[in-house]
C-alpha cells in the first residue's frame, strides 16, 4: 500500500510536502513561532483538508497523528471492514440475498469488478476530484478560478495550464503535480 503524502500551505506558499513524518516537524516549527497562523494541510491522494493538533511536543504531535489501532467488535476490523448504511430497492435486496456468500460479499465483488474495468479512468477521475478539492480550498480567490475548475473537470489541460499560469507558483506546481501523479498527464 502506498504511503500517504501531505502538502501544507501558509497562505499561497507551500510550507512542507511529503510523508507525515516530514510535514509535521515543519508545521510544528511554524506553529510554535505563530500559534495563530492559519495553515491549510491537504492529503495529496484525495485533496481533502486534514487537521493535526500541533500542541505539545513534536513527539506528542507525531503520536497523535499515527492511525489508531483497529477497533474490536462486530465485523472484520483487521480487514478494515466498516459498517455503513445503504439504501436499495426491494428488488435489489432480493437479488443480493440470492447471491453466494451474502449481500456484503456480492456488493464488494461488484465494486471490485467496476474498479477493474477501467483502472486508468478511475485513477484519472480520482485525481481530478482531488485536484478540485485542493483548488476549492486554496484557490477560490484567485483570478480565473471558476474557468480553471471547468477546464479541470473537462480534462482540458491546455486551457487549465493557460488559466493557472499567473497563479502563485506553489499552487500552480502542486496542481500540476496532483494531476500528473495520478493521471500520468500534465497540464503543462
Amino acid at each position: 500500500m502506498e504511503e500517504n503524502t501531505y502538502t501544507a500551505y501558509f497562505g499561497h506558499r507551500q510550507v512542507a510536502s511529503g510523508p507525515i513524518e516530514r510535514v509535521l516537524p515543519a508545521l510544528k516549527r511554524r506553529f510554535d513561532k505563530d500559534p495563530g497562523a492559519v495553515m491549510l494541510i491537504f492529503e495529496d491522494r484525495t485533496g481533502r483538508q486534514v487537521d493535526f493538533d500541533l500542541r505539545g511536543t513534536l513527539a506528542d504531535v507525531l503520536a497523535r497523528a499515527r492511525p489508531e489501532p483497529a477497533r474490536t467488535g462486530p465485523g472484520r476490523p483487521k480487514l478494515g471492514v466498516v459498517a455503513r448504511e445503504i439504501s436499495l430497492l426491494p428488488r435489489h435486496w432480493e437479488w443480493l440475498e440470492d447471491q453466494p456468500n451474502g449481500a456484503s460479499a456480492a456488493i464488494r465483488r461488484l465494486v471490485d469488478e467496476a474498479r477493474k474495468r477501467d483502472p486508468e479512468g478511475e485513477r484519472s477521475r480520482l485525481a481530478i476530484a482531488a485536484t478540485g478539492r485542493f483548488l476549492s480550498a486554496i484557490a477560490g480567490d484567485l483570478p480565473g478560478y471558476e474557468e480553471a475548475t471547468r477546464a479541470l473537470f473537462n480534462s482540458d489541460w491546455a486551457r487549465l495550464e493557460e488559466l493557472i499560469g499567473d497563479w502563485p507558483k506553489d499552487i500552480r506546481l502542486h496542481t500540476e503535480r496532483l494531476i500528473e501523479g495520478q493521471t500520468g498527464r500534465s497540464p503543462a
